[in-house]
């Protein structure tokens, strides 16, 4: 997950710095919550293994996330200088611990054949609760820059492990679906001009939400193959409409003259 780059405007003097109006910032509250994450992703792992007598591809990547989470987390929290990590985070990162324990079946399902149903039940609960972390920040008041970087990668993680799984029964192509998003960062460190706000949009975020239900009902084993190939390629076309869609807004928004109310409006936007 790439939250590493996301904070770089919160310097050590920043709100919460050694010098700021606050004191000097402890950061081990919240870097212990990141622990408490590593720790239940660990314990998901064991009752998976215990489970289904998970092996070593399985442990070693359910690990793998959960180090890379645990660091990643630690730092962007560090940087962010958040005071406390937040009701909403804490059901992120449950989600994070969800995507970990999908990811370990997902990386099993090379070698073996884990259990659909267990598959499943992990990622209609990870995909269900992605619609409750932005309820909780907003109804308690700590929405964060943070928090929204933090539940779109995992959304993002969880769509990519969801292609490489149906991907081994439909082929490659799926894997479209799920490295897109990760192209796109890629791409705006080329262009520029791709990094600017973009407006709200309803559509857009029916279009990523749809992109986690379609490939667990292609994953679920419940239609015939050819089913499922419809379902993932009706997947696919929303996606790159959307995707589309937004980098022509940005591609136009970029080569307009940006003039000084513009130049405003985009700043107080990206704040």
């Amino acid at each position: 997950m790439a939250l590493n780059n996301t904070y770089d405007a919160y310097d050590t003097d920043g709100a919460y710095g050694a010098d700021g109006a606050y004191g000097a910032f402890d950061a081990r509250p919240v870097q212990q919550e990141t622990a408490v994450g590593a720790g239940a992703q660990i314990l998901l792992l064991a009752l998976l293994g215990t489970a289904i007598g998970m092996g070593t591809a399985g442990w070693l990547t359910g690990l793998a996330f959960a180090f890379a989470t645990w660091a990643v987390l630690s730092r962007a929290l560090h940087r962010s200088r958040l005071p406390s990590f937040g009701p909403a985070n804490r059901v992120t990162l449950g989600r994070a611990t969800l995507v970990g324990g999908v990811t370990a079946l997902v990386a099993e399902s090379f070698s073996g054949a884990p259990p659909v149903s267990l598959l499943v039940g992990l990622t209609a609960v990870a995909l269900i609760l992605d619609g409750v972390d932005g309820k909780v920040a907003r109804r308690t008041g700590t929405s964060s820059a943070l928090g929204a970087r933090f539940d779109m990668e995992v959304d993002a993680f969880l769509i990519l492990v969801l292609s490489v799984y149906v991907a081994l029964d439909l082929g490659p192509w799926v894997l479209l679906i799920g490295g897109m998003r990760y192209v796109f960062v890629a791409a705006a460190r080329v262009w520029p001009w791709l990094t600017a706000p973009l407006p709200p949009s309803t559509a857009r975020k029916t279009v990523a939400a749809l992109q986690g239900v379609l490939l667990l009902l292609a994953g679920a084993d419940l239609l015939p193959r050819v089913a499922n190939a419809g379902v993932v390629a009706l997947a696919l076309g929303l996606l790159v409409w959307s995707f589309g869609r937004d980098v022509l807004w940005l591609w136009r928004t970029s080569r307009q003259p940006r003039t000084p109310a513009r130049a405003a409006v985009r700043e107080l936007v990206a704040q």
